[in-house]
């Protein structure tokens, strides 16, 4: 069995719930949410680990507290942290608001996310291991980690989120690139269709093939929020592959995770930070 590698962000989720997202201009009313540890790369880190894989997180936090306490939860999770500190910026922050449909609205403040360089990175990759990547990070140090782990043997699996055009060697290398609805039509627009795409559809499932052609159902579940929940997918996806699950198996395992992760508030489960 191989490893699940990380490589994305580490964020503290402020969340609001309101009843309806506000419209341009205007104001609303919300409750606290609470404050959560988030992030697309530890999203899917947590994930991965829930779901039994040996996983190491790759990411930048600030030399503040809440960075200090965000590395603190992934080492009393099991997960292995290759962090580097960033004392020029913050760690990162989303603020998310949440409608009573759980439905989300995100604005992120990338903060030391944006200082992932590439050039420290040693992931140890190995053959068998699956390597995942988010867009939430430094965007050469996403081509630089997808080529180094592809060159190892290792499987890329590249989370196209959020959507930023990459060179067309290192969305060659993914297997799957995974993307929502919104940005499959932007990958669309980019006239860049990877041969491994794994689309997916929220409450509608998902699809994976060559243009995203094969497809399983997702259980429906009782909805706390949606934050998180394509992270959970994807992490779970991750760890499946890295067992050496094939793609239905592995699929099974994503839409599990995913349909689970919409009954909790934040992006993970006892997130409080």
């Amino acid at each position: 069995m191989g490893r699940v590698i990380v490589v994305g962000s580490l964020n503290v989720d402020v969340v609001t719930r309101v009843e309806r997202h506000p419209a341009p201009g205007e104001t609303v009313l919300g409750e606290a949410g609470g404050r959560f540890a988030g992030g697309k790369g530890g999203n899917q880190a947590m994930a991965a680990r829930r779901a039994g894989a040996e996983v190491t997180m790759v990411a930048a936090v600030g030399t503040d507290e809440a960075g200090s306490a965000y590395v603190a939860r992934l080492e009393r999770a099991g997960i292995e942290p290759r962090v580097q500190h960033r004392p020029e910026d913050p760690t990162g922050t989303a603020l998310i608001t949440v409608d009573e449909a759980g439905e989300n609205s995100i604005i992120v403040v990338a903060g030391a996310n944006a200082r992932l360089w590439p050039e420290p990175l040693d992931l140890g990759a190995a053959a068998g291991d699956v390597v995942l990547i988010s867009l939430e990070v430094d965007l050469d140090a996403v081509c630089h980690v997808a080529r180094r782990a592809h060159a190892a043997g290792a499987r890329v699996v590249l989370n196209l989120a959020p959507y930023a055009v990459l060179p067309p060697d290192v969305i060659a290398l993914a297997d799957p690139v995974v993307v929502n609805e919104s940005e499959m039509r932007q990958l669309a627009d980019s006239d860049l269709i990877p041969e491994s795409l794994l689309v997916t559809f929220g409450a509608a499932g998902a699809r994976w093939g060559p243009h995203g052609v094969d497809g399983i159902p997702v259980a429906a579940r009782e909805v706390g929020d949606t934050v998180g929940a394509g992270d959970a997918f994807c992490g779970a996806l991750a760890a499946a592959l890295a067992s050496g699950a094939d793609t239905q198996a592995a699929l099974e395992a994503a839409n599990a995770a995913g349909s689970a992760a919409v009954r909790w508030v934040g992006a993970q489960p006892d997130a409080a930070l």
